[in-house]
């Protein structure tokens, strides 16, 4: 058989969302590469996806539904039909059903796939109708994007190849190099054009070795130093009044609150000296096109949604998006027409339908919320690794009276305590569309081979789901193509000229937004908040509360109006800090991260041999005055502690991590880690103060030999 290439789209929670070039030979997958003609992907993969065709044809591959033989967690099961299968879902639930009343079988999911066909929000449809428990999904910019609305709205803002044409970029919260690859080609060629990189991060990451300046922060201090740059800008009057006057609301009341934040009080708060808090509001001022990208890390603390929103005013404080290349970029998703409440269907929510928020998953099982879980249904997710509470999690998956099904690739943690697997499909056998929340294309996928075994696309399952609980709505007899179609509003004039044919010609196409250098929308305002202006005090304050968009929820379900907020930005301490909690801290001295890996996705490929050859075991980066110490040498074998649980990594000692912050990167799975046990063992189960937001980045640990 003759080798043939096929476009494909990179499915993974990633702002790159690479154009891919799949090549295959009977029927089987032999390379994949990232397209050379896409503007953004340039011909380039990251460590994560170079060798995607090994994850297809791993041998490890679930191809075929299996029902659990052994215990609970043991990973032991036998093939069966998926007319079997089928049969045991439909007959267990409706048991449940009779007994306790749908509400009570939770749905679990996220971005285990981000295509807007399989991704999201492709059983949303389905466990709505079902009348199921309504899943609260806030692991991961909910915080941020609450802020960032209630600032700026719901706008694309900048586009990210325009960082070419800016002088002054500040990279915060975001390890560009390893969570953002494609963007950074962009990044340095406006370096080597003169341009400032500027990185503020804990961490000396492998982009704040690559910036100009790095500016070592403690942890969840952003909002305030954010509010410093405010006040040292208001101050020495480095401020675009014109644009101010006539672009923005609450001048006078963000000035207010700014004046307590000056660059001494904000010294003292994170760590970074008085002089470089003038220095860095001075130069992003006064060095136009100024530019913030912000990383999806900035929201994991008690501050996070008052750190964006504080962030957000300071482009329009010194006129930066008057310029291409100025502004504050924070996720271009809004510039796509996705039907996101079309897909979701929120109107078959029934009135009264619990929420459960994916990240009280441990409460939930344990019993410890109000809401009943008698049957969990999992898909692109892995709970045990990515979810808090671990030990609570795992022992409410052991609990012999709930039924699990697990929809995977492979026996991940959470699938070894399934009742029944179901084999899904990976990118290269479906048909997807794919968004982008780092650049402005949209992406068609392709399916290059064949379904391997009897694995089926999210859409296919869902629609066997539906046939086997009785659903005979139209909504299930739609071809996935059809899908695509009522997905998206191809009507809208970003997708003038585009269609699916056109697409399936070129793999890819941009947004009819104009050119990078075009794409400057809010050089007059024009911003999409209630008063068409950057908001520094919020009209959305009272009437949004802690918002949940229907995009993480399901569709519109529960009171979404929860607390008024502040309507100006502030800073809030972290939950675990010497200065909240002082005997907690006595005990447990060090913050510890859990950033995203350089070679795995979340939990995903932390299973592939070329990715843990990568990525070694798991570790515990910790400065080597921490280290001494505690009498730990570097390879040594730790134990990571505190009063929600413990697991064991190896101790990297490096000048990278700043003294009293460990990193410990999640990803790696239980069932590889030496005491079955892994980052999120200890991690808190606390919200942030916008949106649901998780707090990753809130804990205090400390470290022992193990």
């Amino acid at each position: 058989m003759a080798e043939t290439t096929v476009f494909s789209a990179c499915p993974h929670d990633c702002p790159d969302t690479c154009a891919m070039l799949t090549t295959v030979e009977d029927g089987k997958v032999t390379n994949v590469r990232g397209n050379p003609d896409h503007p953004f992907t340039q011909g380039g993969l990251c460590v994560k996806v170079n060798d995607y065709q090994n994850r297809v044809h791993s041998e490890d591959r679930v191809l075929y539904p299996l029902r659990r033989t052994g215990a609970k967690g043991a990973g032991e099961f036998e093939r069966i039909s998926w007319d079997d299968a089928l049969g045991e879902i439909s007959s267990r639930w409706n048991a449940i059903i009779d007994e306790d009343g749908p509400a009570t079988i939770l749905p679990y999911s996220y971005l285990g796939t981000e295509g807007i066909l399989n991704g999201l929000n492709v059983g949303d449809a389905f466990f709505n109708k079902l009348g199921a428990a309504v899943s609260e999904r806030t692991f991961c910019d909910s915080g941020a994007i609450t802020a960032f609305f209630m600032t700026c709205g719901p706008t694309a803002a900048v586009d990210p190849e325009s960082f070419v044409h800016s002088r002054y970029i500040v990279l915060w919260a975001i390890n560009t190099i390893s969570t953002n690859l494609h963007h950074w080609p962009f990044i340095a060629e406006a370096q080597r054009r003169g341009a400032k990189v500027v990185v503020i991060d804990p961490v000396a990451t492998r982009t704040a070795k690559q910036a100009d300046w790095h500016i070592p922060i403690k942890p969840g201090t952003d909002a305030a130093l954010a509010l410093g740059m405010i006040n040292v800008i208001i101050a020495e009057d480095l401020v675009d009044h014109d644009y101010v006057e006539k672009y923005t609301v609450g001048y006078d009341e963000l000035k207010e609150r700014a004046a307590s934040f000056t660059p001494d009080a904000v010294a003292e708060i994170t760590g970074i000296e008085a002089d470089d808090i003038r220095t860095l509001a001075r130069e992003f001022a006064t060095t136009q096109p100024s530019v913030i990208r912000m990383g999806v890390a900035i929201e994991r603390n008690a501050s996070g949604g008052n750190a964006v929103r504080a962030m957000s005013c300071i482009p329009a404080l010194v006129g930066s998006w008057r310029h291409c290349g100025g502004g504050i970029l924070h996720m271009p998703i809004w510039a796509f027409p996705v039907n996101w409440d079309g897909l979701s269907r929120g109107d078959w929510i029934r009135e009264g339908t619990p929420v459960v928020n994916q990240w009280r998953l441990g409460a939930a099982l344990a019993g410890e919320l109000e809401h009943k879980v008698n049957s969990l249904f999992v898909y692109n997710s892995n709970p045990v690794v990515v979810v808090p509470e671990q030990d609570k999690v795992l022992q409410g998956l052991a609990r012999e009276d709930l039924f699990t099904v697990v929809s995977e690739h492979f026996i991940t943690d959470t699938a070894r305590y399934a009742d029944i697997v179901l084999p899904a499909t990976t990118q290269l056998e479906q048909f997807d569309v794919m968004f982008s929340w780092g650049h402005l294309y949209l992406t068609l996928n392709e399916p290059a081979i064949a379904p391997l075994g009897e694995s089926v696309p999210n859409t296919e399952m869902f629609r066997r789901l539906a046939r086997a609980m009785g659903f005979n709505d139209p909504y299930w007899d739609r071809t996935d193509e059809e899908m695509a179609q009522d997905a998206l509003d191809w009507s809208n004039p970003v997708l003038q000229g585009i269609d699916l044919d056109g697409l399936r010609q070129t793999g890819y196409a941009r947004l009819k937004v104009g050119s990078p250098e075009e794409f400057v929308p809010h050089r007059e305002g024009n911003f999409p908040t209630p008063s068409g202006k950057v908001e520094f005090k919020s009209s959305m304050a009272e009437g949004v509360g802690n918002m949940v968009l229907p995009l993480f929820r399901q569709g519109h379900a529960g009171d979404q109006s929860g607390e008024v907020l502040d309507p100006l930005p502030n800073f809030i301490p972290q939950n675990e800090s010497a200065s909240t909690n002082p005997e907690l801290a006595a005990r447990y001295p060090l913050n510890m991260l859990s950033p995203k890996p350089h070679a795995f996705l979340n939990s995903s490929f932390a299973n592939m041999p070329t990715q843990l050859h990568h990525a070694g075991e798991q570790m515990v980066m910790i400065n080597p005055g921490d280290a001494g110490a505690r009498g730990i040498g570097d390879g040594d074998t730790v134990r990571v502690y505190n009063d929600r649980g413990t697991f064991e990594a190896l101790a990297r000692l490096s000048e990278d991590a700043s003294p009293g912050v460990v990193v410990a990167p999640l990803g790696y799975w239980a069932e590889r880690s030496p005491n079955g046990r892994t980052v999120n063992a200890i991690n808190p189960p606390a919200f942030a103060d916008y949106g649901n937001a998780p707090t990753f980045s809130d804990t205090l640990v400390e470290i022992s030999a193990a």
